[in-house]
């Protein structure tokens, strides 16, 4: 009996012991530079996002934060990386909705969303909006709508991605205007819109933060925003339920994620920072001139959020007829 006590408390004081560097780790993090992986090309929303972020978290902690762009495979190649990550706290992914949508189309998959990724917070929801160059003879929803159907097949629109909320968005809309558009997936925003501005695409569908100051400057027309209700930014543009696309309603987040497995004392630390942060008049500023609007919910609603995300994705992208490799 004695032998089978000091076993078990052995083994006990052996795993109290292991428990000690995760411990150790979780209350002196972060102690190095923390890096800030953005799937997608500099200028972005993610982008903006991340280094906004990183900036304040660098202030409050001391340590740099380091926002590193991996762009590529519809936003997928930067989570893949962040997934098979070390789970320290010393590398974060910049997450977004896009990643809800490749779980629920992608058949083929390097990395699991929900089970290899960690949800922090949700950093901000930004509406996205329809536009054109500013060269294309449409003023409205009703005439770019009819120009589709008189070119079925000609005009084009570009994405973030395969698979991406700007793919799903392009096709939604496809498909309730009765229009055929031929889909060009890119890297990201920034080089789609240039090939938009150039007159090489006749539609995208983007973010308020990436394409607003192009907007402004008369370069790209806005002509309806995918939110049910219009956007601060743009409060002069109207949603697509206003312009006959009845019940269109799909925003954008963005929120940071870490390699599962990451110490939920440094989960929660982060959490609470950014919340904290979020809850600034400077940072509220910010956002909304990016037309973004802060969130800072927990980790548990960030994962239900996901949770159901994947559920409704799967089921427009079954009725659209969209899945992928």
């Amino acid at each position: 009996m004695h032998t089978l006590i000091n076993r078990r408390r052995a083994v006990s004081a052996g795993l109290a012991l292991a428990a000690v560097p995760f411990l150790a780790q979780a209350q002196t993090w972060p102690a190095k530079p923390i890096k800030i992986i953005v799937p997608s090309p500099p200028g972005g929303s993610t982008d903006q996002l991340a280094r906004l972020v990183g900036q304040r978290l660098q202030d409050a902690w001391g340590q740099s934060v380091v926002v590193d762009n991996k762009p590529g495979a519809g936003l997928r190649l930067g989570a893949d990386f962040v997934a098979k990550s070390p789970a320290d706290g010393y590398t974060l992914l910049m997450g977004a909705v896009h990643h809800s949508i490749a779980q629920a189309i992608y058949t083929k998959r390097s990395y699991e969303f929900q089970r290899d990724l960690a949800p922090i917070t949700v950093v901000a929801v930004v509406p996205n909006v329809v536009i054109v160059p500013a060269s294309l003879p449409v003023k409205n929803i009703a005439e770019l709508i009819a120009m589709g159907k008189a070119q079925p097949g000609k005009l084009s629109y570009g994405s973030t991605g395969q698979g991406t909320a700007h793919h799903l968005i392009g096709e939604q809309f496809s498909d309730m205007a009765g229009i055929d558009l031929l889909h060009v997936p890119y890297k990201g925003s920034s080089p789609a819109l240039v090939d938009l501005m150039g007159g090489q695409i006749q539609i995208m569908f983007d973010t308020v933060a990436s394409c607003l100051p192009h907007i402004k400057a008369g370069k790209i027309r806005a002509l309806a925003v995918t939110t049910g209700k219009r956007s601060s930014a743009l409060p002069d543009v109207p949603t697509l339920d206003e312009a006959g696309l009845k019940g269109f309603d799909v925003s954008s987040w963005f929120g940071l994620m870490a390699p599962a497995g990451t110490p939920s004392d440094i989960i929660q630390k982060t959490y609470a920072e950014v919340a904290k942060m979020l809850g600034t008049p400077e940072m509220r500023q910010q956002l909304a001139q990016m037309g973004a609007e802060p969130i800072g919910n927990t980790p548990e609603q960030l994962r239900q959020q996901i949770a159901g995300e994947v559920t409704r994705f799967a089921a427009l992208a079954q009725k659209a007829k969209l899945q992928l490799d």
